[in-house]
């Protein structure tokens, strides 16, 4: 019997993996698209084109001259029409270059495959192919890739793939494994050569047979990859519980998996970085999954960066009911939109559109009423029960003592607690207020 990985707390969550056989299918291409200059952890970058200009697919719009960032490209061929700045779903005014659509698809000449082979590429080589491909987190925390890997070297000798996709209805990674498993392995080898790891992981939910039985088969033979299959719960997505439930080893508050000798990426990301690499593909699309009880015919969608969630929910056949909520990414930790014409992003990995009457199943709320099931199901081990009260008595001071920086906002707590307290949100005011006051 296979050995499941886990870690302590956490919940199993209600999966609705209902997209999980659904092939991913591509986008027509939108008439325009709307590129924002910030999609990454770090500055916004600064347009390098202007109205009027013709670009092709790939081609840099966008450059962050100094400090953390990514460059940004287009993705698709047409003309510059027009940089206007849009508030974004926290409200903060983001650049946008718009780019009307020739339908050419016209690659830019710049793009070819890296000269050569990996085993005579430096690490440094690998983090400059990573920089200029603009790869930041894909699974929806965007930090930029080659800083990751930057901050690795020396300290890291173990890669993990990230392919637990633990959130509900995601499919994306799934689908992404089950059809280019063989990228997503390219990657993990490339990264391995970057850091001279002595092992590799592809780390994958027990929900995913499929997935895992077609990885074991494709990295037979390789010694230094194995296929770790870990307990479905969640948030086993997360790099925390991860590096505890193989290793059974927990980061310290502060420090990175680096630190416990770990470097940690999204399966997508991983996928990125073979295409960076053997094909000279910057970061142009990912894949979406667009789903919810008002999605007529949900699916996985690969989109190209810009185009808007109202012409992917389109392409799913459109709304059936009166939409009350959409969210980008997951459920449990995907940010509530306003903005349907709002565009596809680097860290877009679901659309969740939902009705008023599924959104009325978690309405109830009441006071707390002390059952300790935020306490039990934690999986960093805090007092949210006590985390909350101290944000709403504004006492920020006392629920930095309780550890409330260490909070990573999974949701479980809010998850599991019969009272509807909205848990996470306080806690989030109340790291909000430190972090103001910090500065």
């Amino acid at each position: 019997m296979t050995k499941k990985f886990t870690f302590r707390g956490g919940s199993h969550v209600h999966e609705h993996k209902e997209t999980a056989g659904l092939k991913t299918v591509r986008l027509p291409e939108p008439s325009t698209v709307s590129i924002p200059l910030s999609q990454h952890i770090g500055a916004h970058a600064k347009p390098v084109v202007q109205k009027g200009d013709t670009v092709c697919v790939g081609q840099v719009i966008g450059v962050v001259e100094s400090g953390l960032g990514c460059p940004v490209h287009a993705s698709v061929s047409g003309v510059v029409k027009e940089i206007l700045t849009r508030h974004n779903a926290q409200g903060v005014p983001v650049q946008n270059i718009v780019i009307e659509n020739d339908g050419l698809h016209t690659m830019c000449p710049d793009i070819k495959p890296w000269e050569k082979p990996l085993e005579e590429t430096t690490a440094e080589e690998i983090v400059s192919i990573v920089r200029n491909a603009g790869i930041s987190g894909l699974g929806g925390a965007t930090f930029p890739t080659y800083a990751k890997i930057q901050s690795a070297i020396g300290k890291a000798d173990t890669v993990i793939i990230n392919c637990a996709e633990c959130e509900p209805y995601i499919t994306a990674n799934h689908r992404l494994l089950l059809e280019r498993s063989e990228a997503v392995i390219g990657g993990l080898e490339i990264l391995m050569h970057a850091l001279n790891a002595k092992e590799g992981i592809l780390a994958v939910e027990d929900n995913k047979p499929d997935a895992i039985a077609l990885l074991q088969k494709a990295v037979k033979g390789k010694e230094k990859i194995r296929v770790c299959v870990m307990k479905t719960k969640y948030p086993q997505g997360d790099e925390r519980q991860i590096v505890y439930a193989l290793f059974h080893r927990e980061i310290p508050a502060g420090k990175l998996p680096a630190d416990e000798g770990c470097m940690i990426v999204n399966a997508e990301t991983s996928a990125a970085i073979s295409r960076a690499f053997y094909r000279g593909l910057p970061l142009v699309s990912r894949i979406v999954t667009v789903t919810g009880d008002c999605v007529k015919e949900p699916k996985n969608v690969r989109s190209p960066l810009g185009a808007s969630y109202r012409e992917l929910i389109d392409f799913c056949g459109g709304c059936v009911k009166e939409p009350k909520k959409l969210i980008s990414g997951g459920p449990m930790m995907g940010q509530a939109q306003w903005d349907m014409d709002a565009p596809v992003t680097k860290g877009t990995s679901a659309l969740l559109v939902f009705s008023e009457e599924y959104d009325k199943i978690n309405q109830y709320h009441s006071a707390c009423i002390h059952c300790g099931r935020c306490v039990e199901h934690c999986p960093m081990h805090l007092m949210p029960n006590y985390l909350t009260q101290y944000a709403q008595a504004r006492k920020y001071d006392e629920a930095a003592k309780f550890n409330v920086m260490s909070c990573v906002e999974c949701g479980t707590c809010s998850y599991n607690c019969p009272a509807g307290v909205p848990i996470v949100q306080y806690i989030r005011v109340a790291k909000g207020a430190l972090r103001a006051a910090k500065k």
